[in-house]
């Protein structure tokens, strides 16, 4: 039986750069191959015009994708779910149909927020398999109650089924991208997104990645992979960013990714996210020859000590190779920082900082505090360190920072860090700054622009206090 969806992405975060929904568009393409009919809305782009939608579509079904949780930035801690509940009232009262909620922030906390909002039902992990099983349980009369992944309401509780990872092999195609979206989102970032794997077999402490799509890398067929980025070449994307928990998790998947973009001839520019480690001369030329402009690292420290306490399985030497080989490579190469999780002292803090100098050319995004998620190690260590209670609510931003130290003591050590080397960037953006994005990206100017706020900062350093952090 064919129903009409109306799929709505209630992402509102905004930085660094707005992202397009890249999870409705793989659920846009499973409903498109099960017969079902689409109409999308982007709180970003036209998230105003729920009453109309609502009016025009008349669905018979709502799935609501949310993304992020909130802004992981220690001192402002802005949520984005609040808006969850009046979603669902508006929609109980214009139009009563059945409300799904999935996304990724959605999958980090599903009763809580399946509690919170009054929606009817849930989908955690990777939704595709599940929204289409679940309609068709729906349309039919059948209980859907053994769904994989479900989050649902049964004898006066909610409940939430163990998720099951699939085959990562539901390609999209250009009917699954709205084209409005598009240059919605090629005007305000520069670029769209790709995913060519799901799962991440790594151990960082804070991590939950492992919780949304498990532990085992499933990676798409290379030559899938080259027809999204030829068709986003021909959409007159210049940018992509593969959003992988890491790209390089397997030597293989990397230079077969590679070389079939290449074989396609394409010009399109792309970053994507890589591990400080097992990288080689060879793959960063194979990466670079395909387009790569940009790798940010998840290097989380530059002390051996810290990274061990962080669960990172990789050391500084690791991350001086990587870096270097991606700068000889001809590749922009940006690090980004936790400070003040486990481990963490004043004196890991400066050798940090001493390290840092050995990483020729490379940006250095730092931020204060670790994330608390449930289900995390982070989070039993926590518990266990008497840190936070067993039964604590962590959807309200709840951050760990090491004992015998303060955000404010770490905001101090950083931003005389930044103050000595300009790369080093710390806290929120400037107005300056913002002016300048707008500038940029009204120029076509494409790719994250870390490098332009590192490049503003020498030209013209801040006095000291005059940053917000």
């Amino acid at each position: 039986m064919a129903s009409q969806i109306l799929l709505i992405s209630a992402n509102r975060c905004a930085t660094p750069d707005p992202v397009f929904p890249l999870g409705l568009s793989h659920l846009n393409a499973a409903l498109r191959r099960a017969g079902h009919g689409t109409r999308w809305l982007d709180w970003h782009a036209n998230g105003h015009s729920l009453e109309q939608a609502l009016a025009e579509q008349r669905p018979d079904f709502v799935g609501v994708s949310l993304r992020n949780i909130d802004d992981v930035l220690i001192r402002r801690r802005t949520t984005y779910f609040d808006e969850l509940s009046a979603l669902c009232q508006t929609v109980r009262r214009l139009h009563p149909r059945p409300v799904i909620l999935g996304g990724s922030g959605f999958s980090i906390f599903p009763e809580r927020l399946l509690e919170l909002s009054g929606a009817d039902f849930g989908l955690r992990g990777e939704g595709e398999a599940g929204l289409v099983s679940l309609l068709a349980a729906l349309e039919t009369g059948r209980d859907p109650g053994a769904i994989p992944g479900l989050v649902y309401r049964r004898d006066g509780q909610i409940r939430a089924n163990p998720t099951r990872a699939a085959a990562f092999d539901g390609d999209v195609e250009a009917a699954d991208r709205p084209p409005p979206l598009v240059a919605h989102y090629l005007r305000s970032s520069g670029m769209l997104n790709v995913q060519t794997q799901r799962g991440c077999a790594h151990g960082c402490c804070y991590c939950t990645y492992p919780l949304i799509e498990g532990r085992t890398h499933r990676r798409r067929p290379p030559e899938a992979v080259a027809d999204e980025f030829a068709q986003l070449q021909a959409a007159g994307v210049r940018y992509a960013f593969i959003v992988d928990s890491v790209f390089n998790s397997s030597p293989r998947h990397v230079v077969e990714t590679c070389e079939a973009i290449l074989r396609r001839g394409l010009s399109l520019r792309w970053g994507c996210f890589l591990r400080p480690q097992g990288l080689t001369p060879e793959l960063m030329r194979v990466m670079a020859r395909a387009g790569l402009t940009h790798a940010e690292f998840g290097s989380d420290s530059f002390c051996d000590a810290v990274l061990a306490e962080y669960g990172k399985r990789f050391t500084l030497d690791d991350v001086l190779l990587s870096s270097e080989l991606t700068r000889r490579a001809g590749v922009e190469v940006c690090h980004f920082l936790i400070c003040g999780g486990p481990g963490e002292t004043p004196e890991t803090l400066r050798t940090s900082y001493e390290n840092s100098r050995r990483l020729d050319g490379a940006v250095v995004m730092a931020v204060v505090g670790m994330r608390i998620y449930p289900g995390t190690q982070l989070c039993e260590r926590a518990v266990r360190e008497g840190r936070l209670a067993a039964e604590a609510d962590l959807l309200p931003p709840a951050y760990y920072v090491a004992p015998g130290l303060t955000a404010d003591a770490i905001f101090g050590q950083l931003q005389e860090f930044s103050r000595r080397s300009p790369n080093w960037i710390v806290g929120d953006p400037t107005p300056e700054y913002a002016r300048l994005v707008e500038r940029l990206r009204g120029r076509g100017v494409v790719g994250p622009l870390w490098s332009y706020l590192a490049m503003l900062q020498r030209i013209r350093p801040q006095p000291a206090g005059e940053r917000q952090a």
